[in-house]
């Protein structure tokens, strides 16, 4: 929902930025390597417990997010390796943001750290969905929790220290929004064309082989008379009405 109202305008906001760091030679990848950095190290820092240094690093790590994006696309280094590898790290940073809300929860109850983890599963069905959905040519974009929405309530939460009922909210839209996309791509693919799978080849046996013509004429030469007489014979009889 976010991503779809304002990132384009924030993504302008920062076009200044990243037109500099295009001009200092950064390149896109480079970008989205020192985001996935720093979400590792904020997932340290929450799990520490040092939850206000957790909501600068969430911040950070979701600026150079929509940095490395402006780069590429004013740089022309957008590329299918690049989009690849901006979206596994996007996954292993979602994933490594909650494993450390998961550790700083489980001080306090061995069973909340499973509320964090839920959301991750949720979070990644999601985002596979969304994969899937455009392997197949079909749509599956918005819904109420996606990535930008994640990273603002993960903020809140731990700014205000508030993760147990936030994470509740999160886990709540985010299975509405898996409910949402899994309709919407299901009535798409009602109406999309089916694709025709081409039959595998059979396996030729050794024996199914006929045999190479310079190997038949080599056994005709070779064969004794009478046994050449009576293939011919047979012949004959074959060709006969």
């Amino acid at each position: 929902m976010l991503d779809k109202r304002w990132r384009a305008g924030v993504e302008r906001g920062l076009a200044p930025v990243g037109e500099r760091l295009r001009r200092l030679g950064v390149a896109a990848d480079v970008l989205t390597a020192i985001g996935l950095v720093i979400s590792l190290a904020t997932a340290v820092v929450i799990a520490s417990g040092h939850l206000i240094w957790g909501v600068v690093g969430v911040i950070l790590a979701g600026l150079f997010d929509l940095l490395d994006g402006t780069v590429a696309r004013r740089t022309g280094q957008a590329s299918p390796r690049g989009s690849f590898f901006d979206s596994v790290a996007d996954r292993i940073s979602d994933a490594a943001l909650l494993a450390g809300v998961a550790w700083y929860l489980g001080r306090t109850s061995p069973h909340l750290p499973v509320l964090a983890f839920a959301v991750a599963a949720a979070s990644m069905v999601i985002s596979y969905e969304r994969a899937k959905a455009e392997s197949l040519g079909l749509q599956a974009k918005g819904g109420l929790m996606e990535r930008a929405e994640r990273f603002v309530l993960l903020s809140i939460a731990l700014a205000f220290n508030v993760i147990v009922p936030v994470l509740w909210v999160m886990l709540v839209l985010t299975m509405y929004t898996v409910v949402d996309r899994f309709r919407r791509v299901w009535k798409q693919a009602a109406h999309a064309p089916r694709s025709v799978h081409p039959q595998p080849r059979r396996r030729v046996e050794r024996g199914d082989e006929p045999p190479s013509p310079r190997l038949r004429t080599w056994w005709e030469a070779r064969r004794p008379a009478t046994e050449r007489g009576r293939s011919r014979e047979r012949s004959v009889r074959r060709t006969r009405p």
